[in-house]
């Protein structure tokens, strides 16, 4: 069946879950119940060559990046600080850090550059054009309106 009218890609969404956060208010716990992504225990296979979302990148997430999210999946670590600074077995080749931004969720509320795991991907899925898919994930959350007025609002104003 031919359908002519343009299909929104949808990305593979992976997290690597460490299990070091309270349940009840991990947003990758609640996407993983909507089924818009798959946890995964270790990096391997394919996912070898998916794009890592990882604060301590030298090199910053762009539209470049949308070609490799598309074939091989966004991978966000859900852990701590503390944890991410042990974790040195990453292809930085595939890692990639957010720009500056800031949160919306209740916990750090304004705070720059503490994301929830959700906001994390919204914000990637945002910057690679993935806009629907960006907005599906934050939908599922009361402030993630608020994510993207707080930091992409004024970019589409102009």
């Amino acid at each position: 069946m031919n359908n002519s009218k343009s299909i929104d890609l949808i990305p593979k969404i992976y997290c690597l879950h460490l299990k070091e956060c309270d349940p009840k208010k991990c947003t990758a716990l609640k996407l993983k119940k909507f089924s818009l992504l798959n946890m995964i225990n270790e990096i391997k296979g394919s996912l070898n060559k998916a794009l890592i979302l990882n604060p301590l990148s030298q090199k910053e997430l762009s539209i470049e990046d949308r070609k490799i999210i598309l074939k091989y999946g966004l991978i966000v670590i859900d852990c701590s600080w503390k944890t991410l600074l042990n974790i040195n077995n990453f292809n930085n080749e595939y890692t990639r850090k957010l720009p500056p931004l800031i949160a919306a969720n209740p916990v750090n509320y304004g705070k720059w550059e503490k994301l929830t795991s959700a906001e994390a991907i919204a914000a990637a899925l945002y910057i690679t054009k993935f806009d629907n898919y960006a907005r599906l994930v934050l939908s599922k959350f009361s402030w993630g309106n608020e994510f993207l007025r707080l930091n992409f609002e004024k970019e589409s104003k102009s």
